[in-house]
């Protein structure tokens, strides 16, 4: 019997991932599986996701995208946007990789890597529109649109997509970005190119406001049920992943469960969550190396069971709630979760 594991509902990234499909249409949605589908495992749910009918997935680490693309053949386009160097890019493009280049010694590295392998990088090129997080300066967007349109009449790249992030910080700043994002694919058509694949949103954008949409969204969080912070439930979409800790001791101080800060679990989150217990929701007082204290229940045993966090339907936090409590976002609970805490999948 397990310490500790997670446990990772597969019907419900499903029925998450048809959710947002059916919320974005007639946009695609390019179905997020960074750091290992948000510590889920990237196979499983790239499987749960191809059943709901997604066609894309993407992440910003090398080794995530590689293992969707090996697990979707041609079933999936799978893009990967951090900035490497060449022999990993050509590693990707090798892998059936597109790949997202915002900066132009990136694009020359590509373009070798490119020429390596014997055939067109496709890319997905990306300006700056104000967040700062990689991208191509609004000054330097014309020059790099040329170069990449001179790349792609060699036969070196092949230009399928435009993309950049938004803040999400205001309906004002990302309205900004949106017209930033508009101005550079007028600027990059005007140099010949023809990204036939636009995507500027993630979750929340996308999900409130149609107009950032655009051929495609990026969509993490809310495939895996993690709604943003501060932000309401999302109908249809619940938390797909439980984290479940077995009682190891009953003493005079508490009930010891078998997950700790080593595990992942946040230290913060002591005395600031309810976690479900098999007498209800119960304190989590403290969480200590390699285990962690919750309050005290009449006829508590070794061998119980206790959900840490999961779907809230047994009085347990969501991710997202675990998040608040601590001053971070909801998906932070989960990837701070060590790959030695065991992944238990159902469908």
């Amino acid at each position: 019997m397990n310490r500790v594991e997670l446990r990772v509902d597969l019907a419900r990234v499903t029925s998450n991932v048809e959710a947002v499909l059916a919320r974005m249409a007639p946009a695609d949605v390019l179905v997020v599986i960074k750091d290992d589908a948000y510590a889920q495992g990237v196979e499983p749910v790239v499987d749960a996701a191809l059943r709901a009918g997604a066609r894309w997935f993407g992440g910003i680490d090398l080794p995530s995208a590689v293992r969707a693309k090996r697990r979707a053949g041609e079933r999936a386009r799978v893009l990967c946007w951090m900035t490497v160097g060449g022999d990993e890019a050509e590693a990707g493009l090798r892998e059936g990789l597109e790949l997202g280049v915002g900066d132009a010694d990136y694009l020359e590295r590509v373009a070798e890597a490119a020429a390596r392998v014997g055939a067109p990088a496709r890319i997905h090129l990306k300006p700056d529109t104000g967040l700062h997080r990689n991208g191509v300066r609004p000054e330097q967007w014309p020059d790099f649109c040329a170069r990449a349109a001179a790349l792609e009449r060699q036969g070196a790249v092949e230009v399928v997509g435009l993309w950049s992030h938004i803040a999400e910080a205001s309906d004002e700043d990302d309205d900004a970005a949106r017209a930033a994002f508009d101005r550079a694919e007028r600027i990059a058509r005007e140099h010949g190119l023809d990204p036939r694949v636009r995507h500027l949103a993630a979750s929340a954008a996308a999900w409130h406001r149609p107009e950032f949409r655009y051929d495609m969204v990026r969509i993490g969080a809310f495939c895996y049920g993690i709604r943003s912070a501060e932000g309401p439930g999302i109908p249809g979409i619940a938390p797909s992943a439980t984290l479940a800790a077995r009682v190891v001791r009953v003493d005079g101080s508490g009930v010891l469960i078998g997950v700790g800060s080593l595990d992942g679990l946040p230290s913060a989150a002591g005395g600031r969550i309810r976690v479900a217990t098999p007498a209800g929701p119960r304190l989590l007082e403290r969480v200590d190396p390699f285990d962690s204290v919750v309050a005290a229940w009449p006829g508590a045993a070794i061998g119980d069971e206790v959900i840490v966090f999961g779907p809230g339907d047994r009085g347990e936090p969501t991710p997202t709630d675990v998040g608040e409590a601590i001053g971070t976002v909801g998906e932070e609970p989960l990837l701070r979760l060590t790959p030695l805490v065991p992944r238990v999948h159902s469908s």
